[in-house]
C-alpha cells in the first residue's frame, strides 16, 4: 500500500504541473508524441520485413546446404559401383567392341556384376552396354532383356566423345514406368576405343520423396538439375516440367547453374512470381540442387504484424487525439477525484494504513486498522496524536505492553524502516511495518500474515517430513546427521540403521495400494515405539526406513536394538480388515567406526542392509569391509556384463529332456552360460540376477531366443527346443512379435519352439499377463509353467490359461523315493495335469530310482544329469546322432 501512496502523491504532483504550465506545451508533445509512433512504426515495419527475408535467405541455404552434403554423399556412393565395374571390365584389357560383346555377355560377368551389386539398391540395378547400345549384362536379371539405347542422348555423347566419361540424363521409361534419371559411364579400351559403357538409374520420384521430407512449406520448391539446366527431380511434382532445361533468361537465372553456392531473388520462369533462391552445386557430380520460395510466402508472416503495428499504432495516435481532447476537460475535476480515489484505494486496502507527520500527527487512516483491532473512527482520525491512537488500542484490549515504551522506541527510530511481527490475544499474527515519510513523518501498515505464515509452516513441514507417516524425510534426515557428525568430535558416537520392508511389493500388488500404505503407517508407528526421544526415526521413501540411534556405538546394545525392531514388526498387522505378517532386513552401520563422512555411512548401511536382504531376510547385519568388496565386485560385474553380448562372450548349452516312457529324446532346454575372458566360466546364478537388476536381460533373453532357434532348426524335426522367458522380457509387451521375428529368421515351426515362464510373471499383473500369453498361442510356440509350486503357486492360472506343460521344480525331486519324501506332492502335480491335457517335466533327476519312482507317477518328461548334464550345441549334435543311429 505504500506503494499506492506514493502513486497518489505523484499524481498530486504533477496535477500542479499541469496547472503550471502552458497547455500549448501539452498539446505539442502530444504531437510529438504522435509522430514518433508513426515513424517508429514505418521503421519497426520495414526492419521486420527485412528480419523476414533475411530469415527466408538463412532456411533456404540450410535446406540446399543440408541437401547437397547428403547428395553429395549419396552420389559418391552411387558412384562407387560404376566405377568398380568400370575397372573391372576395363581391367580385362579388351581391344576391340566384338570381344567386349562377347566376353562380357556371359553368365559369368553377370555373377560378377552381381556379387559387385549385391550390397547396393537402386532402381535400375547395373547395366552393361556395348559400342551399338544394346544390353549386354545385368546385376538384376540373367538372360538380359532385348533393350537398346542407341537412340539415347546420353549413349551418343559417350560414344562420339572420348573426352565425355560421365553423362547424366532424364529419360522416358522403356515399359511406361515414368522417366528415369540415367548416371551412365563410359568404358574405353587400352587406346581409348569406345567399348560400351555402364549404367545405372533412379527415378525422379525417390529424389522427390527425400525432398519432401525438408518441409519448407507452401509456395516453396525443391528441384534438382543438371548443370546444363535440364531439370531432374523436383517437389511440387510436374510432369511435364522434367527434362526441361532451365538454364536461360537473365544473367542472374544462369547464375544458379555456374556457381558453386548462390542465394539471390528472381521473378519464376515458371509461375512469374518473385522467388528467393538458393542453389548449391555438388562437388562429385555436374548437379545443382535449387531451393526457392516465394516472396509472398516469406513475408506472410511479415504481413500479419505489420497490419498488427499498423493497428495498434493507430489505436495509439487515436488515443493520444482522445486523451488531449479530454485533458481540458478533467484537469478541473481531477483534484476532486483524487482525494475519492485515495479515499477507495485505502478502504479496500487488506492492510491497515496509518500515515503520520512530523508532528506525530495522523493524516490518514483506513477503515482496514480501525476494524482489524474493533477501534473507534471516532477516536482514530485525522489529526489525533500517535500516543492517543495507541492508548486507544491499550484501552480497548487490542495492545499489550506499555504505552509510553513502545511509543518511545517507535519514534525514536521514526527515520529508520522497521518490520516487526507481533501475535494479537486471539492468536492472529500481524506484520507492523514502519516506513519513514519525505517530509519527517512515517507511513505505517498492519498486515494479518497469519494465513501466510501458517502456510510457510504447513510448506516446511512438508519439505521435511513425510506425507503417508509424518516422519522426517531424507532431506531432514540427512540435515540431522550432519549435526551428530559434527558432535563425532565431541565423542559423542551414533549408528544408522536401515530397515528394508520384506515382502512388501507383493502386498502392495496382491492387496492394493491403500492397504500397503496402511502396512507403512503401522510400521512407521512401531518403529517410533522402539527408539527413544533423542533418536530419529525417518522414512527414505518406498518400503525402506531408517533410524539414527543417537549416544552410543555400543553393538551389545545396538544388537538389542535390532532384535527389538525385528520382534516388534513381525507381529501380524490389521490393515483394513486383513491380517498381514510382515518382517524386515536391517542393516547398521556405526560412526566414527565404519567412517566420519555422511555419505561413506549412509551407503555402509545401505550394504549392510543388502547383505541382510541377500542372505535370507528376516534378520539384521552389522557392516563389515567385506561388503564394499562385494559391491564393487558387483559392480565389475555389472560393468562386464553390458560389454559380455558385444565381446560374443555368452553360450547357448542344451539340456536334453528325456520321454520317460520311451527313453528316448524328444527335447532340450536352452541354457545360457557366460564364458569370461579372465574369470572363465561365470555361474548363471551370480549374472542372471545383476541382468534382471539392471534390465540387460531383455536384451541377453532376446539374443538367447534368437540362438536357440536358430540351433533347433538344424535338429531332427521331432525334437523341440524350451528358452526360459525372464519376468522383464515378459513386461515389454512385445514378446510376441520377438518370438515371431526369431521363428521366421531361422524358419522354426512354430510348434517346436517351448516358452517357460514362472509364476512371477502372472503374479504382478496376470490380466495383462494372460493377454500375452494368449497372444504367444496365436503364433502357435508351447508355454511351459516353470519351477511350480516354489512361488505364488495357484490353480487358478491353470484354469484360466491352458498351458502345455507344468515343470515341477528339482526341490520335489530331490527327496522322492526316500521316506516321507515329495512323492504325493508330485503325484497330485500329474493327475492335474494330466486332467488338464498338460505334460510334466520332473527338473533335477539323478539317480536312477528317482527316475523309477517318476516314471510309476506317470511323469512325462524328465531333465537332469542321469541322463545329460547342458552341453555345448556341438556336443547336442553328437548325442542326438548317436539316439537316431541307435
Amino acid at each position: 500500500m505504500g506503494t499506492s501512496i506514493r502513486w497518489t502523491a505523484r499524481m498530486r504532483a504533477l496535477l500542479r504541473r499541469w496547472q503550471g504550465a502552458p497547455l500549448t506545451w501539452l498539446i505539442v508533445g502530444g504531437f510529438v508524441l504522435m509522430a514518433a509512433t508513426a515513424i517508429g512504426t514505418a521503421l519497426t515495419v520495414d526492419r521486420f520485413r527485412q528480419s523476414a527475408i533475411e530469415s527466408g535467405r538463412d532456411s533456404l541455404e540450410n535446406s540446399v546446404r543440408m541437401l547437397a552434403r547428403h547428395f553429395d554423399r549419396e552420389f559418391e556412393y552411387f558412384a562407387v559401383l560404376q566405377k568398380s565395374i568400370i575397372a573391372e571390365l576395363e581391367s580385362h584389357g579388351i581391344e576391340s567392341p566384338e570381344v567386349f560383346r562377347s566376353e562380357m555377355g556371359t553368365l559369368a560377368m553377370h555373377e560378377v556384376l552381381r556379387a559387385k551389386a549385391s550390397g547396393w539398391s537402386d532402381v535400375a540395378g547395373a547395366n552393361v552396354f556395348d559400342s551399338n547400345g544394346v544390353l549386354i549384362n545385368s546385376s538384376r536379371r540373367w538372360p538380359v532383356a532385348d533393350v537398346s539405347v542407341s537412340d539415347r542422348g546420353y549413349f551418343n555423347r559417350l560414344k562420339n566423345d572420348p573426352a565425355s566419361q560421365e553423362e547424366i540424363e532424364v529419360v522416358a521409361g522403356r515399359l511406361g514406368n515414368g522417366p528415369a534419371i540415367v548416371f551412365a559411364r563410359r568404358v574405353s579400351g587400352p587406346h581409348g576405343e569406345f567399348l560400351g559403357m555402364v549404367s545405372r538409374a533412379i527415378a525422379p520420384d525417390q529424389l522427390e520423396s527425400f525432398f519432401a521430407s525438408t518441409g519448407l512449406g507452401e509456395e516453396s520448391s525443391i528441384a534438382m538439375h543438371h548443370q546444363n539446366g535440364e531439370l531432374l527431380a523436383r517437389i511440387p511434382h510436374v510432369d511435364a516440367m522434367i527434362g526441361q532445361n532451365f538454364r536461360q533468361g537473365t544473367p542472374e537465372q544462369k547464375a544458379v547453374f555456374e556457381r558453386t553456392f548462390v542465394t539471390t531473388q528472381l521473378a519464376s520462369p515458371i509461375d512469374g512470381k518473385d522467388r528467393i533462391v538458393a542453389s548449391r552445386l555438388l562437388t562429385g557430380e555436374p548437379l545443382v540442387v535449387v531451393a526457392t520460395r516465394s516472396l509472398d510466402a516469406t513475408l506472410a508472416t511479415w504481413r500479419t504484424q505489420t497490419k498488427f503495428f499498423v493497428t495498434v499504432a493507430v489505436v495509439s495516435i487515436g488515443l493520444l487525439v482522445l486523451t488531449l481532447s479530454l485533458i481540458f476537460r478533467q484537469v478541473t475535476r481531477r483534484l476532486s477525484l483524487e482525494k475519492q480515489r485515495l479515499d477507495t484505494a485505502m478502504n479496500t486496502m487488506t492492510q491497515g494504513l496509518l500515515m503520520f507527520d512530523q508532528d506525530e500527527r495522523l493524516i490518514v487512516c483506513n477503515r482496514r486498522y480501525i476494524e482489524m483491532y474493533a477501534l473507534s473512527a471516532d477516536v482514530v482520525k485525522p489529526g489525533a496524536y500517535f500516543r492517543d491512537v495507541i492508548q486507544h488500542r491499550f484501552d480497548t484490549g487490542s495492545f499489550h505492553g506499555d504505552v509510553e515504551t513502545y511509543c518511545d522506541d517507535i519514534l525514536s527510530n521514526v527515520g529508520r524502516t522497521q518490520s516487526t511481527i507481533v501475535e494479537t490475544a486471539d492468536g492472529r499474527l500481524i506484520e507492523i511495518k514502519n516506513q519513514p515519510g519525505a517530509a519527517g513523518g512515517w507511513l505505517a501498515t498492519h498486515d494479518d500474515v497469519t494465513e501466510r505464515i501458517r502456510a510457510d509452516e504447513r510448506i516446511a513441514h512438508m519439505a521435511h517430513y513425510d506425507a503417508l507417516t509424518d516422519l522426517p524425510n531424507r532431506v531432514l534426515m540427512r540435515g540431522h546427521l550432519e549435526r551428530r557428525i559434527a558432535e563425532l568430535a565431541e565423542g559423542r558416537p551414533f549408528a544408522i540403521f536401515y530397515i528394508d520392508v520384506d515382502e512388501f511389493k507383493g502386498v502392495n500388488d496382491s492387496l492394493g495400494h491403500e492397504v500397503g500404505d496402511e502396512l507403512l503407517r503401522q510400521v512407521a508407528s512401531r518403529l517410533r515405539a522402539c527408539v527413544s526421544g533423542n533418536d530419529l526415526v525417518a522414512r527414505l521413501g518406498g518400503d525402506e526406513f531408517a533410524i539414527v540411534k543417537a549416544g552410543t556405538n555400543d553393538p551389545a546394545e545396538l544388537t538389542a536394538l535390532a532384535e527389538t525392531i525385528l520382534k516388534t514388526l513381525r507381529a501380524p498387522v490389521n490393515c483394513k480388515g486383513q491380517e498381514i505378517p510382515t518382517d524386515a532386513s536391517i542393516g547398521i552401520a556405526i560412526a566414527p567406526d565404519h567412517g566420519d563422512n555422511l555419505d561413506d555411512l549412509l551407503k555402509r548401511a545401505d550394504l549392510a542392509m543388502y547383505a541382510a536382504k541377500s542372505e535370507g531376510r528376516r534378520t539384521f547385519r552389522v557392516f563389515v569391509p567385506e561388503y564394499d568388496a562385494k559391491a564393487r565386485l558387483r559392480r565389475q560385474l555389472e560393468l562386464d556384463l553390458r560389454q559380455a553380448l558385444a565381446r560374443g562372450e555368452f553360450e547357448v548349452h542344451y539340456q536334453p529332456l528325456v520321454d520317460l516312457a520311451a527313453n528316448v529324446v524328444t527335447g532340450c532346454e536352452a541354457l545360457l552360460r557366460w564364458r569370461h575372458p579372465e574369470r572363465g566360466m561365470i555361474s548363471p546364478a551370480d549374472f542372471i540376477p545383476v541382468a534382471e537388476d539392471t534390465g540387460l536381460i531383455a536384451e541377453i533373453g532376446e539374443w538367447v531366443l534368437k540362438q536357440a532357434c536358430t540351433e533347433a532348426a538344424s535338429w531332427p524335426g521331432h525334437i523341440h527346443v524350451a528358452v526360459n522367458v525372464s519376468p522383464v522380457q515378459f513386461r515389454s509387451r512385445t514378446l510376441a512379435l520377438k518370438v515371431a521375428a526369431a521363428l521366421a529368421e531361422s524358419g522354426l515351426a512354430p510348434d517346436r519352439l517351448e516358452l517357460e515362464i514362472t509364476e512371477t510373471v502372472l503374479i504382478r499383473d496376470d490380466e495383462e499377463a494372460l493377454t500375452i500369453l494368449q497372444q504367444l498361442r496365436e503364433l502357435g510356440v508351447r508355454i511351459a509353467l516353470d519351477d511350480f509350486g516354489t512361488g505364488y503357486s495357484s490353480l487358478s492360472y491353470l484354469h484360466r490359461f491352458p498351458f502345455d506343460k507344468i515343470k515341477i521344480d528339482r526341490s520335489f525331486i530331490s527327496d522322492i523315493g526316500q521316506s516321507e519324501d515329495s512323492a504325493p506332492i508330485v503325484q497330485a502335480v500329474v493327475h492335474m495335469a494330466a486332467a488338464r491335457r498338460m505334460a510334466t517335466t520332473a527338473e533335477g533327476v539323478e539317480t536312477e530310482a528317482q527316475r523309477d519312482v517318476l516314471r510309476q507317477l506317470g511323469c512325462s518328461q524328465m531333465q537332469g544329469w542321469l541322463f545329460s548334464p547342458a552341453v555345448p550345441a556341438a556336443k547336442l549334435k553328437q548325442l542326438l546322432s548317436t539316439q537316431a543311429a541307435a
